[in-house]
């Protein structure tokens, strides 16, 4: 298995059988495509190296329908498919009396053959119900779709089941991960991206995605975009100097006089050039630290407000709500779970 931060690019298998719902296989082949370059496309920072080689893996390499006619075009057959770093089992259209066993023989085996070869094996929803079949969940907890619990206690009685879990992680070296409902699919991605690419990379897909919590619309997901290119030296060098000291008292003034232009002057080319006022600049500068401390740290809010350059916390507060739509607790609050993913 490749390992964690390793910089060769980590294979992604996605099982596709006739009972594969293409919304989640098609999500999770987008998003592990964009993870290490998405980001910094979107805020117009140079992208980075894409991070996995997601494929889709079939019975046969030709294209087919799924049960309710929606089309899926396999990358690789079973034969094609060598070892994987992960394995993934996205939700399968099972009713309650339909049989599981012996369903899927051929991929099964090369399930259990991937495992054997020290893939991550993951599944999402009543993708749990084929990992049961392969023998992968005998005697390890494991956690699936609530409405397929009675199918995997009677069926395959040796699993460990957690329903009450979104996601388990188990097995030795906690190479078995499934998730619950198909909306979980988003767990078990920034799961898989917190464990091989850090937490850091995971909270970029949260925000570029927009996983979580929506209820206080896009701003809370929100990034300081790259500044449009210009060649206004003077802003230039105001720029510059901010980067390295947006904490200072007065940092409109010292800007102005790093760019040696008259205050009128100077706030109109910043303008110009930078697509900001100056003191809009210096603000979206600070609450983006901000923001950095509030994932990375257990600061307290009014030391990172002082640490950010504001010396009234209240202050602060109202301008992180007004620009994030939320309050830094619980921007804490929700970014710094992705931590917990690598658990």
């Amino acid at each position: 298995m490749t390992t964690p931060f390793s910089p060769k690019k980590i294979s992604v298998c996605l099982v596709a059988v006739p009972e594969t719902a293409t919304g989640v296989l098609h999500g999770l082949y987008e998003v592990f495509t964009y993870v290490g370059s998405g980001w910094e496309f979107l805020t117009g920072w140079p992208p980075g190296p894409q991070r996995f080689s997601p494929r889709i893996v079939a019975r046969s390499h030709e294209p087919f329908r799924n049960s309710v006619g929606l089309p899926i075009a396999p990358d690789l057959s079973l034969k094609e498919a060598k070892r994987a770093d992960i394995v993934i089992v996205a939700d399968l259209a099972i009713g309650r009396e339909d049989e599981t066993q012996g369903r899927w023989p051929e991929v099964v085996d090369w399930l259990r053959r991937q495992h054997s070869e020290g893939a991550l094996i993951c599944s999402v929803c009543t993708g749990s119900l084929m990992l049961a079949e392969a023998g992968l969940l005998d005697g390890v907890e494991a956690t699936c779709h609530w409405a397929a619990i009675d199918q995997i206690r009677v069926r395959y009685p040796r699993v460990q089941l957690r329903p009450e879990r979104v996601l388990v992680s188990s097995g030795v070296e906690h190479r078995i991960v499934t998730s619950g409902g198909s909306a979980s699919w988003s767990d078990l991605a920034l799961y898989i991206v917190a464990r091989f690419c850090g937490e850091e990379e995971a909270r970029r897909t949260a925000k570029l995605f927009l996983f979580g919590d929506r209820s206080n619309g896009q701003a809370p997901f929100a990034a300081r975009v790259r500044p449009p290119q210009h060649d206004d030296a003077a802003v230039g060098a105001a720029q510059l100097w901010i980067a390295d000291n947006y904490r200072s008292p007065n940092p409109v003034a010292a800007m102005t006089a790093v760019s040696g232009l008259a205050p009128r002057t100077f706030k109109r080319r910043f303008e110009t050039a930078a697509g900001y006022s100056p003191l809009d600049y210096v603000q979206s500068l600070r609450i983006e630290e901000a923001k950095q401390m509030l994932e990375s740290s257990d600061a307290g809010i009014d030391t990172i407000a002082g640490e950010v350059g504001y010396s009234e916390p209240a202050a602060f507060r109202r301008l992180f709500k007004r620009m994030t739509g939320i309050s830094p607790l619980q921007y804490r609050q929700r970014f710094q779970r992705v931590a917990a993913f690598t658990l």
